[in-house]
């Protein structure tokens, strides 16, 4: 069934999730919790780190479900760098109560980092 979905509907997925990024980005600062443990162990980072992540690894999938070439998986890369980074420039010039943070910015490019050198073999675990 989780095959079937990610081979389906991949693409859909994928839009939604980045929605869904979009939404909590631009969420105001104040409903966002605020608790000082996260801080300690940069909670944040790493929730922005697996978001991308996702993100990438679902366009992974589809490149991969639609037999696609690598060189738009490629691509899809440099277009969540751009899009994690355009969201923190939003959040700093218009999203109110929200501020950029560029460490943000690189935890979401480290996310789609590893997502690019993890691609072939989380498509090889779901596509078996």
């Amino acid at each position: 069934m989780f095959k079937n979905l990610l081979e389906n509907h991949s693409y859909k997925l994928s839009a939604i999730w980045a929605l869904v990024i979009f939404w909590l980005c631009s969420m105001p600062g104040n409903y966002i919790p605020s608790v000082s443990w996260l801080e300690l162990l940069s909670f944040d980072k790493w929730v922005h780190s697996g978001v991308f992540f996702i993100l990438l690894s679902l366009l992974g999938f589809a490149v991969k479900s639609h037999q696609q070439k690598n060189n738009l998986f490629v691509f899809y890369f440099f277009l969540c760098v751009l899009y994690g980074g355009a969201l923190e420039i939003m959040q700093a010039r218009v999203f109110s109560e929200r501020s950029a943070d560029w460490y943000d910015a690189i935890a979401n490019s480290f996310g789609c980092l590893i997502a690019l050198f993890l691609n072939n073999k989380l498509s090889k675990l779901v596509f078996k």
